[in-house]
């Protein structure tokens, strides 16, 4: 299946451009020049924050922008990080994860987004307030209500694995789909968090564990039939602000894309309609998206 190509709105909202966003409007415009085929919506201020379009009318004016600059979504990354992680007892407590999961789910109908983001929002290094085994299985039984929901609305789930976050073991991020279990449950599978984990090892809790020089592609090997959705860009192996990875923009980092996209395109079962470019905390994000769009095009047409 030929892919189609999107970005994530974020990287022109938050990090370096905090304090000068560029409006989402703009974004869209820019992308539809740009010829891509879709966006990624970051749905946090100062995007397309959920508290910010509470009326369908007002997601209706969203997905109205989009189409009209000829761009689809190709995802959504909802606001968890504003509330308690899933493995914690306040997330626990009257279902608040859930119901507030099932908000951004509407969220993602709402806007025609194929896909919701989640991650374990706890701190890689910090302690949930429970043993590591209960909060795993919290988010595993949490995560496997989520999903059963997801699909009954035919929006697929897709858990993003991050050095910054809990569980960043290759071996947590191969276990954790298994232990959910549940078929509308998928891996996000971003090419720099991979290198960071897989082959850098960084922020790991105990012994490192690392799968050797190429970890993005043995990762991605032994993800096969799990992934649901790629985030494409380089690494430097580094981490931005020693929490999570560096999104390098492609040729500033170390991976190797002529070896890593046909291993994704043939040996991973991907069948997904996307590929997302993530430029997250990029200082230069807006300069150098047309560079980015330009590496990855000939990737697109060959394969």
């Amino acid at each position: 299946m030929a892919k189609k190509l999107s970005i994530g709105s974020w990287a022109y909202a938050f990090g370096p451009y905090e304090d000068n966003p560029v409006p989402f409007d703009d974004v869209v415009k820019r992308l539809g020049e740009l010829k891509f085929d879709g966006i990624e919506i970051g749905a946090f201020k100062p995007h397309i924050d959920i508290n910010d379009y509470p009326m369908k009318s007002d997601r209706d004016a969203v997905k109205g922008l989009i189409s009209y600059y000829g761009l689809e979504v190709s995802g959504l990354a909802s606001d968890f990080w504003s509330h308690p992680g899933p493995a914690t007892d306040e997330a626990q407590e009257d279902d608040k994860y859930y119901k507030l999961f099932k908000e951004n789910l509407q969220l993602a109908l709402d806007l025609g987004s194929p896909s919701i983001r989640v991650d374990t929002v706890t701190d890689a290094e910090t302690d949930p307030g429970v043993e590591r085994e209960v909060a795993w299985d919290r988010i595993v039984s949490l995560w496997r209500r989520c999903a059963q929901v997801a699909e009954d609305h035919g929006v697929l789930m897709l858990w993003e694995f991050e050095p910054g976050f809990m569980f960043n073991k290759p071996s947590d991020i191969i276990n954790l789909p298994k232990a959910v279990d549940h078929p509308n449950f998928k891996v996000m599978f971003d090419t720099c968090h991979a290198q960071m984990c897989a082959t850098v090892g960084s922020r790991q809790v105990g012994e490192k564990e690392t799968l050797g020089d190429n970890g993005v592609i043995e990762l991605a090997r032994q993800l096969k039939g799990q992934i649901g959705h790629f985030h494409l860009i380089d690494s430097d192996n580094t981490l931005h602000d020693d929490h999570t990875s560096t999104h390098a923009p492609f040729g500033d980092g170390v991976l190797d894309f002529d070896a890593i996209i046909p291993v994704i395109m043939d040996e991973t079962g991907y069948d997904g309609e996307w590929f997302s470019i993530d430029l997250c905390f990029w200082p230069n994000a807006w300069d150098v998206t047309e560079d980015a769009k330009k590496f990855l095009t000939p990737y697109l047409e060959r394969y």
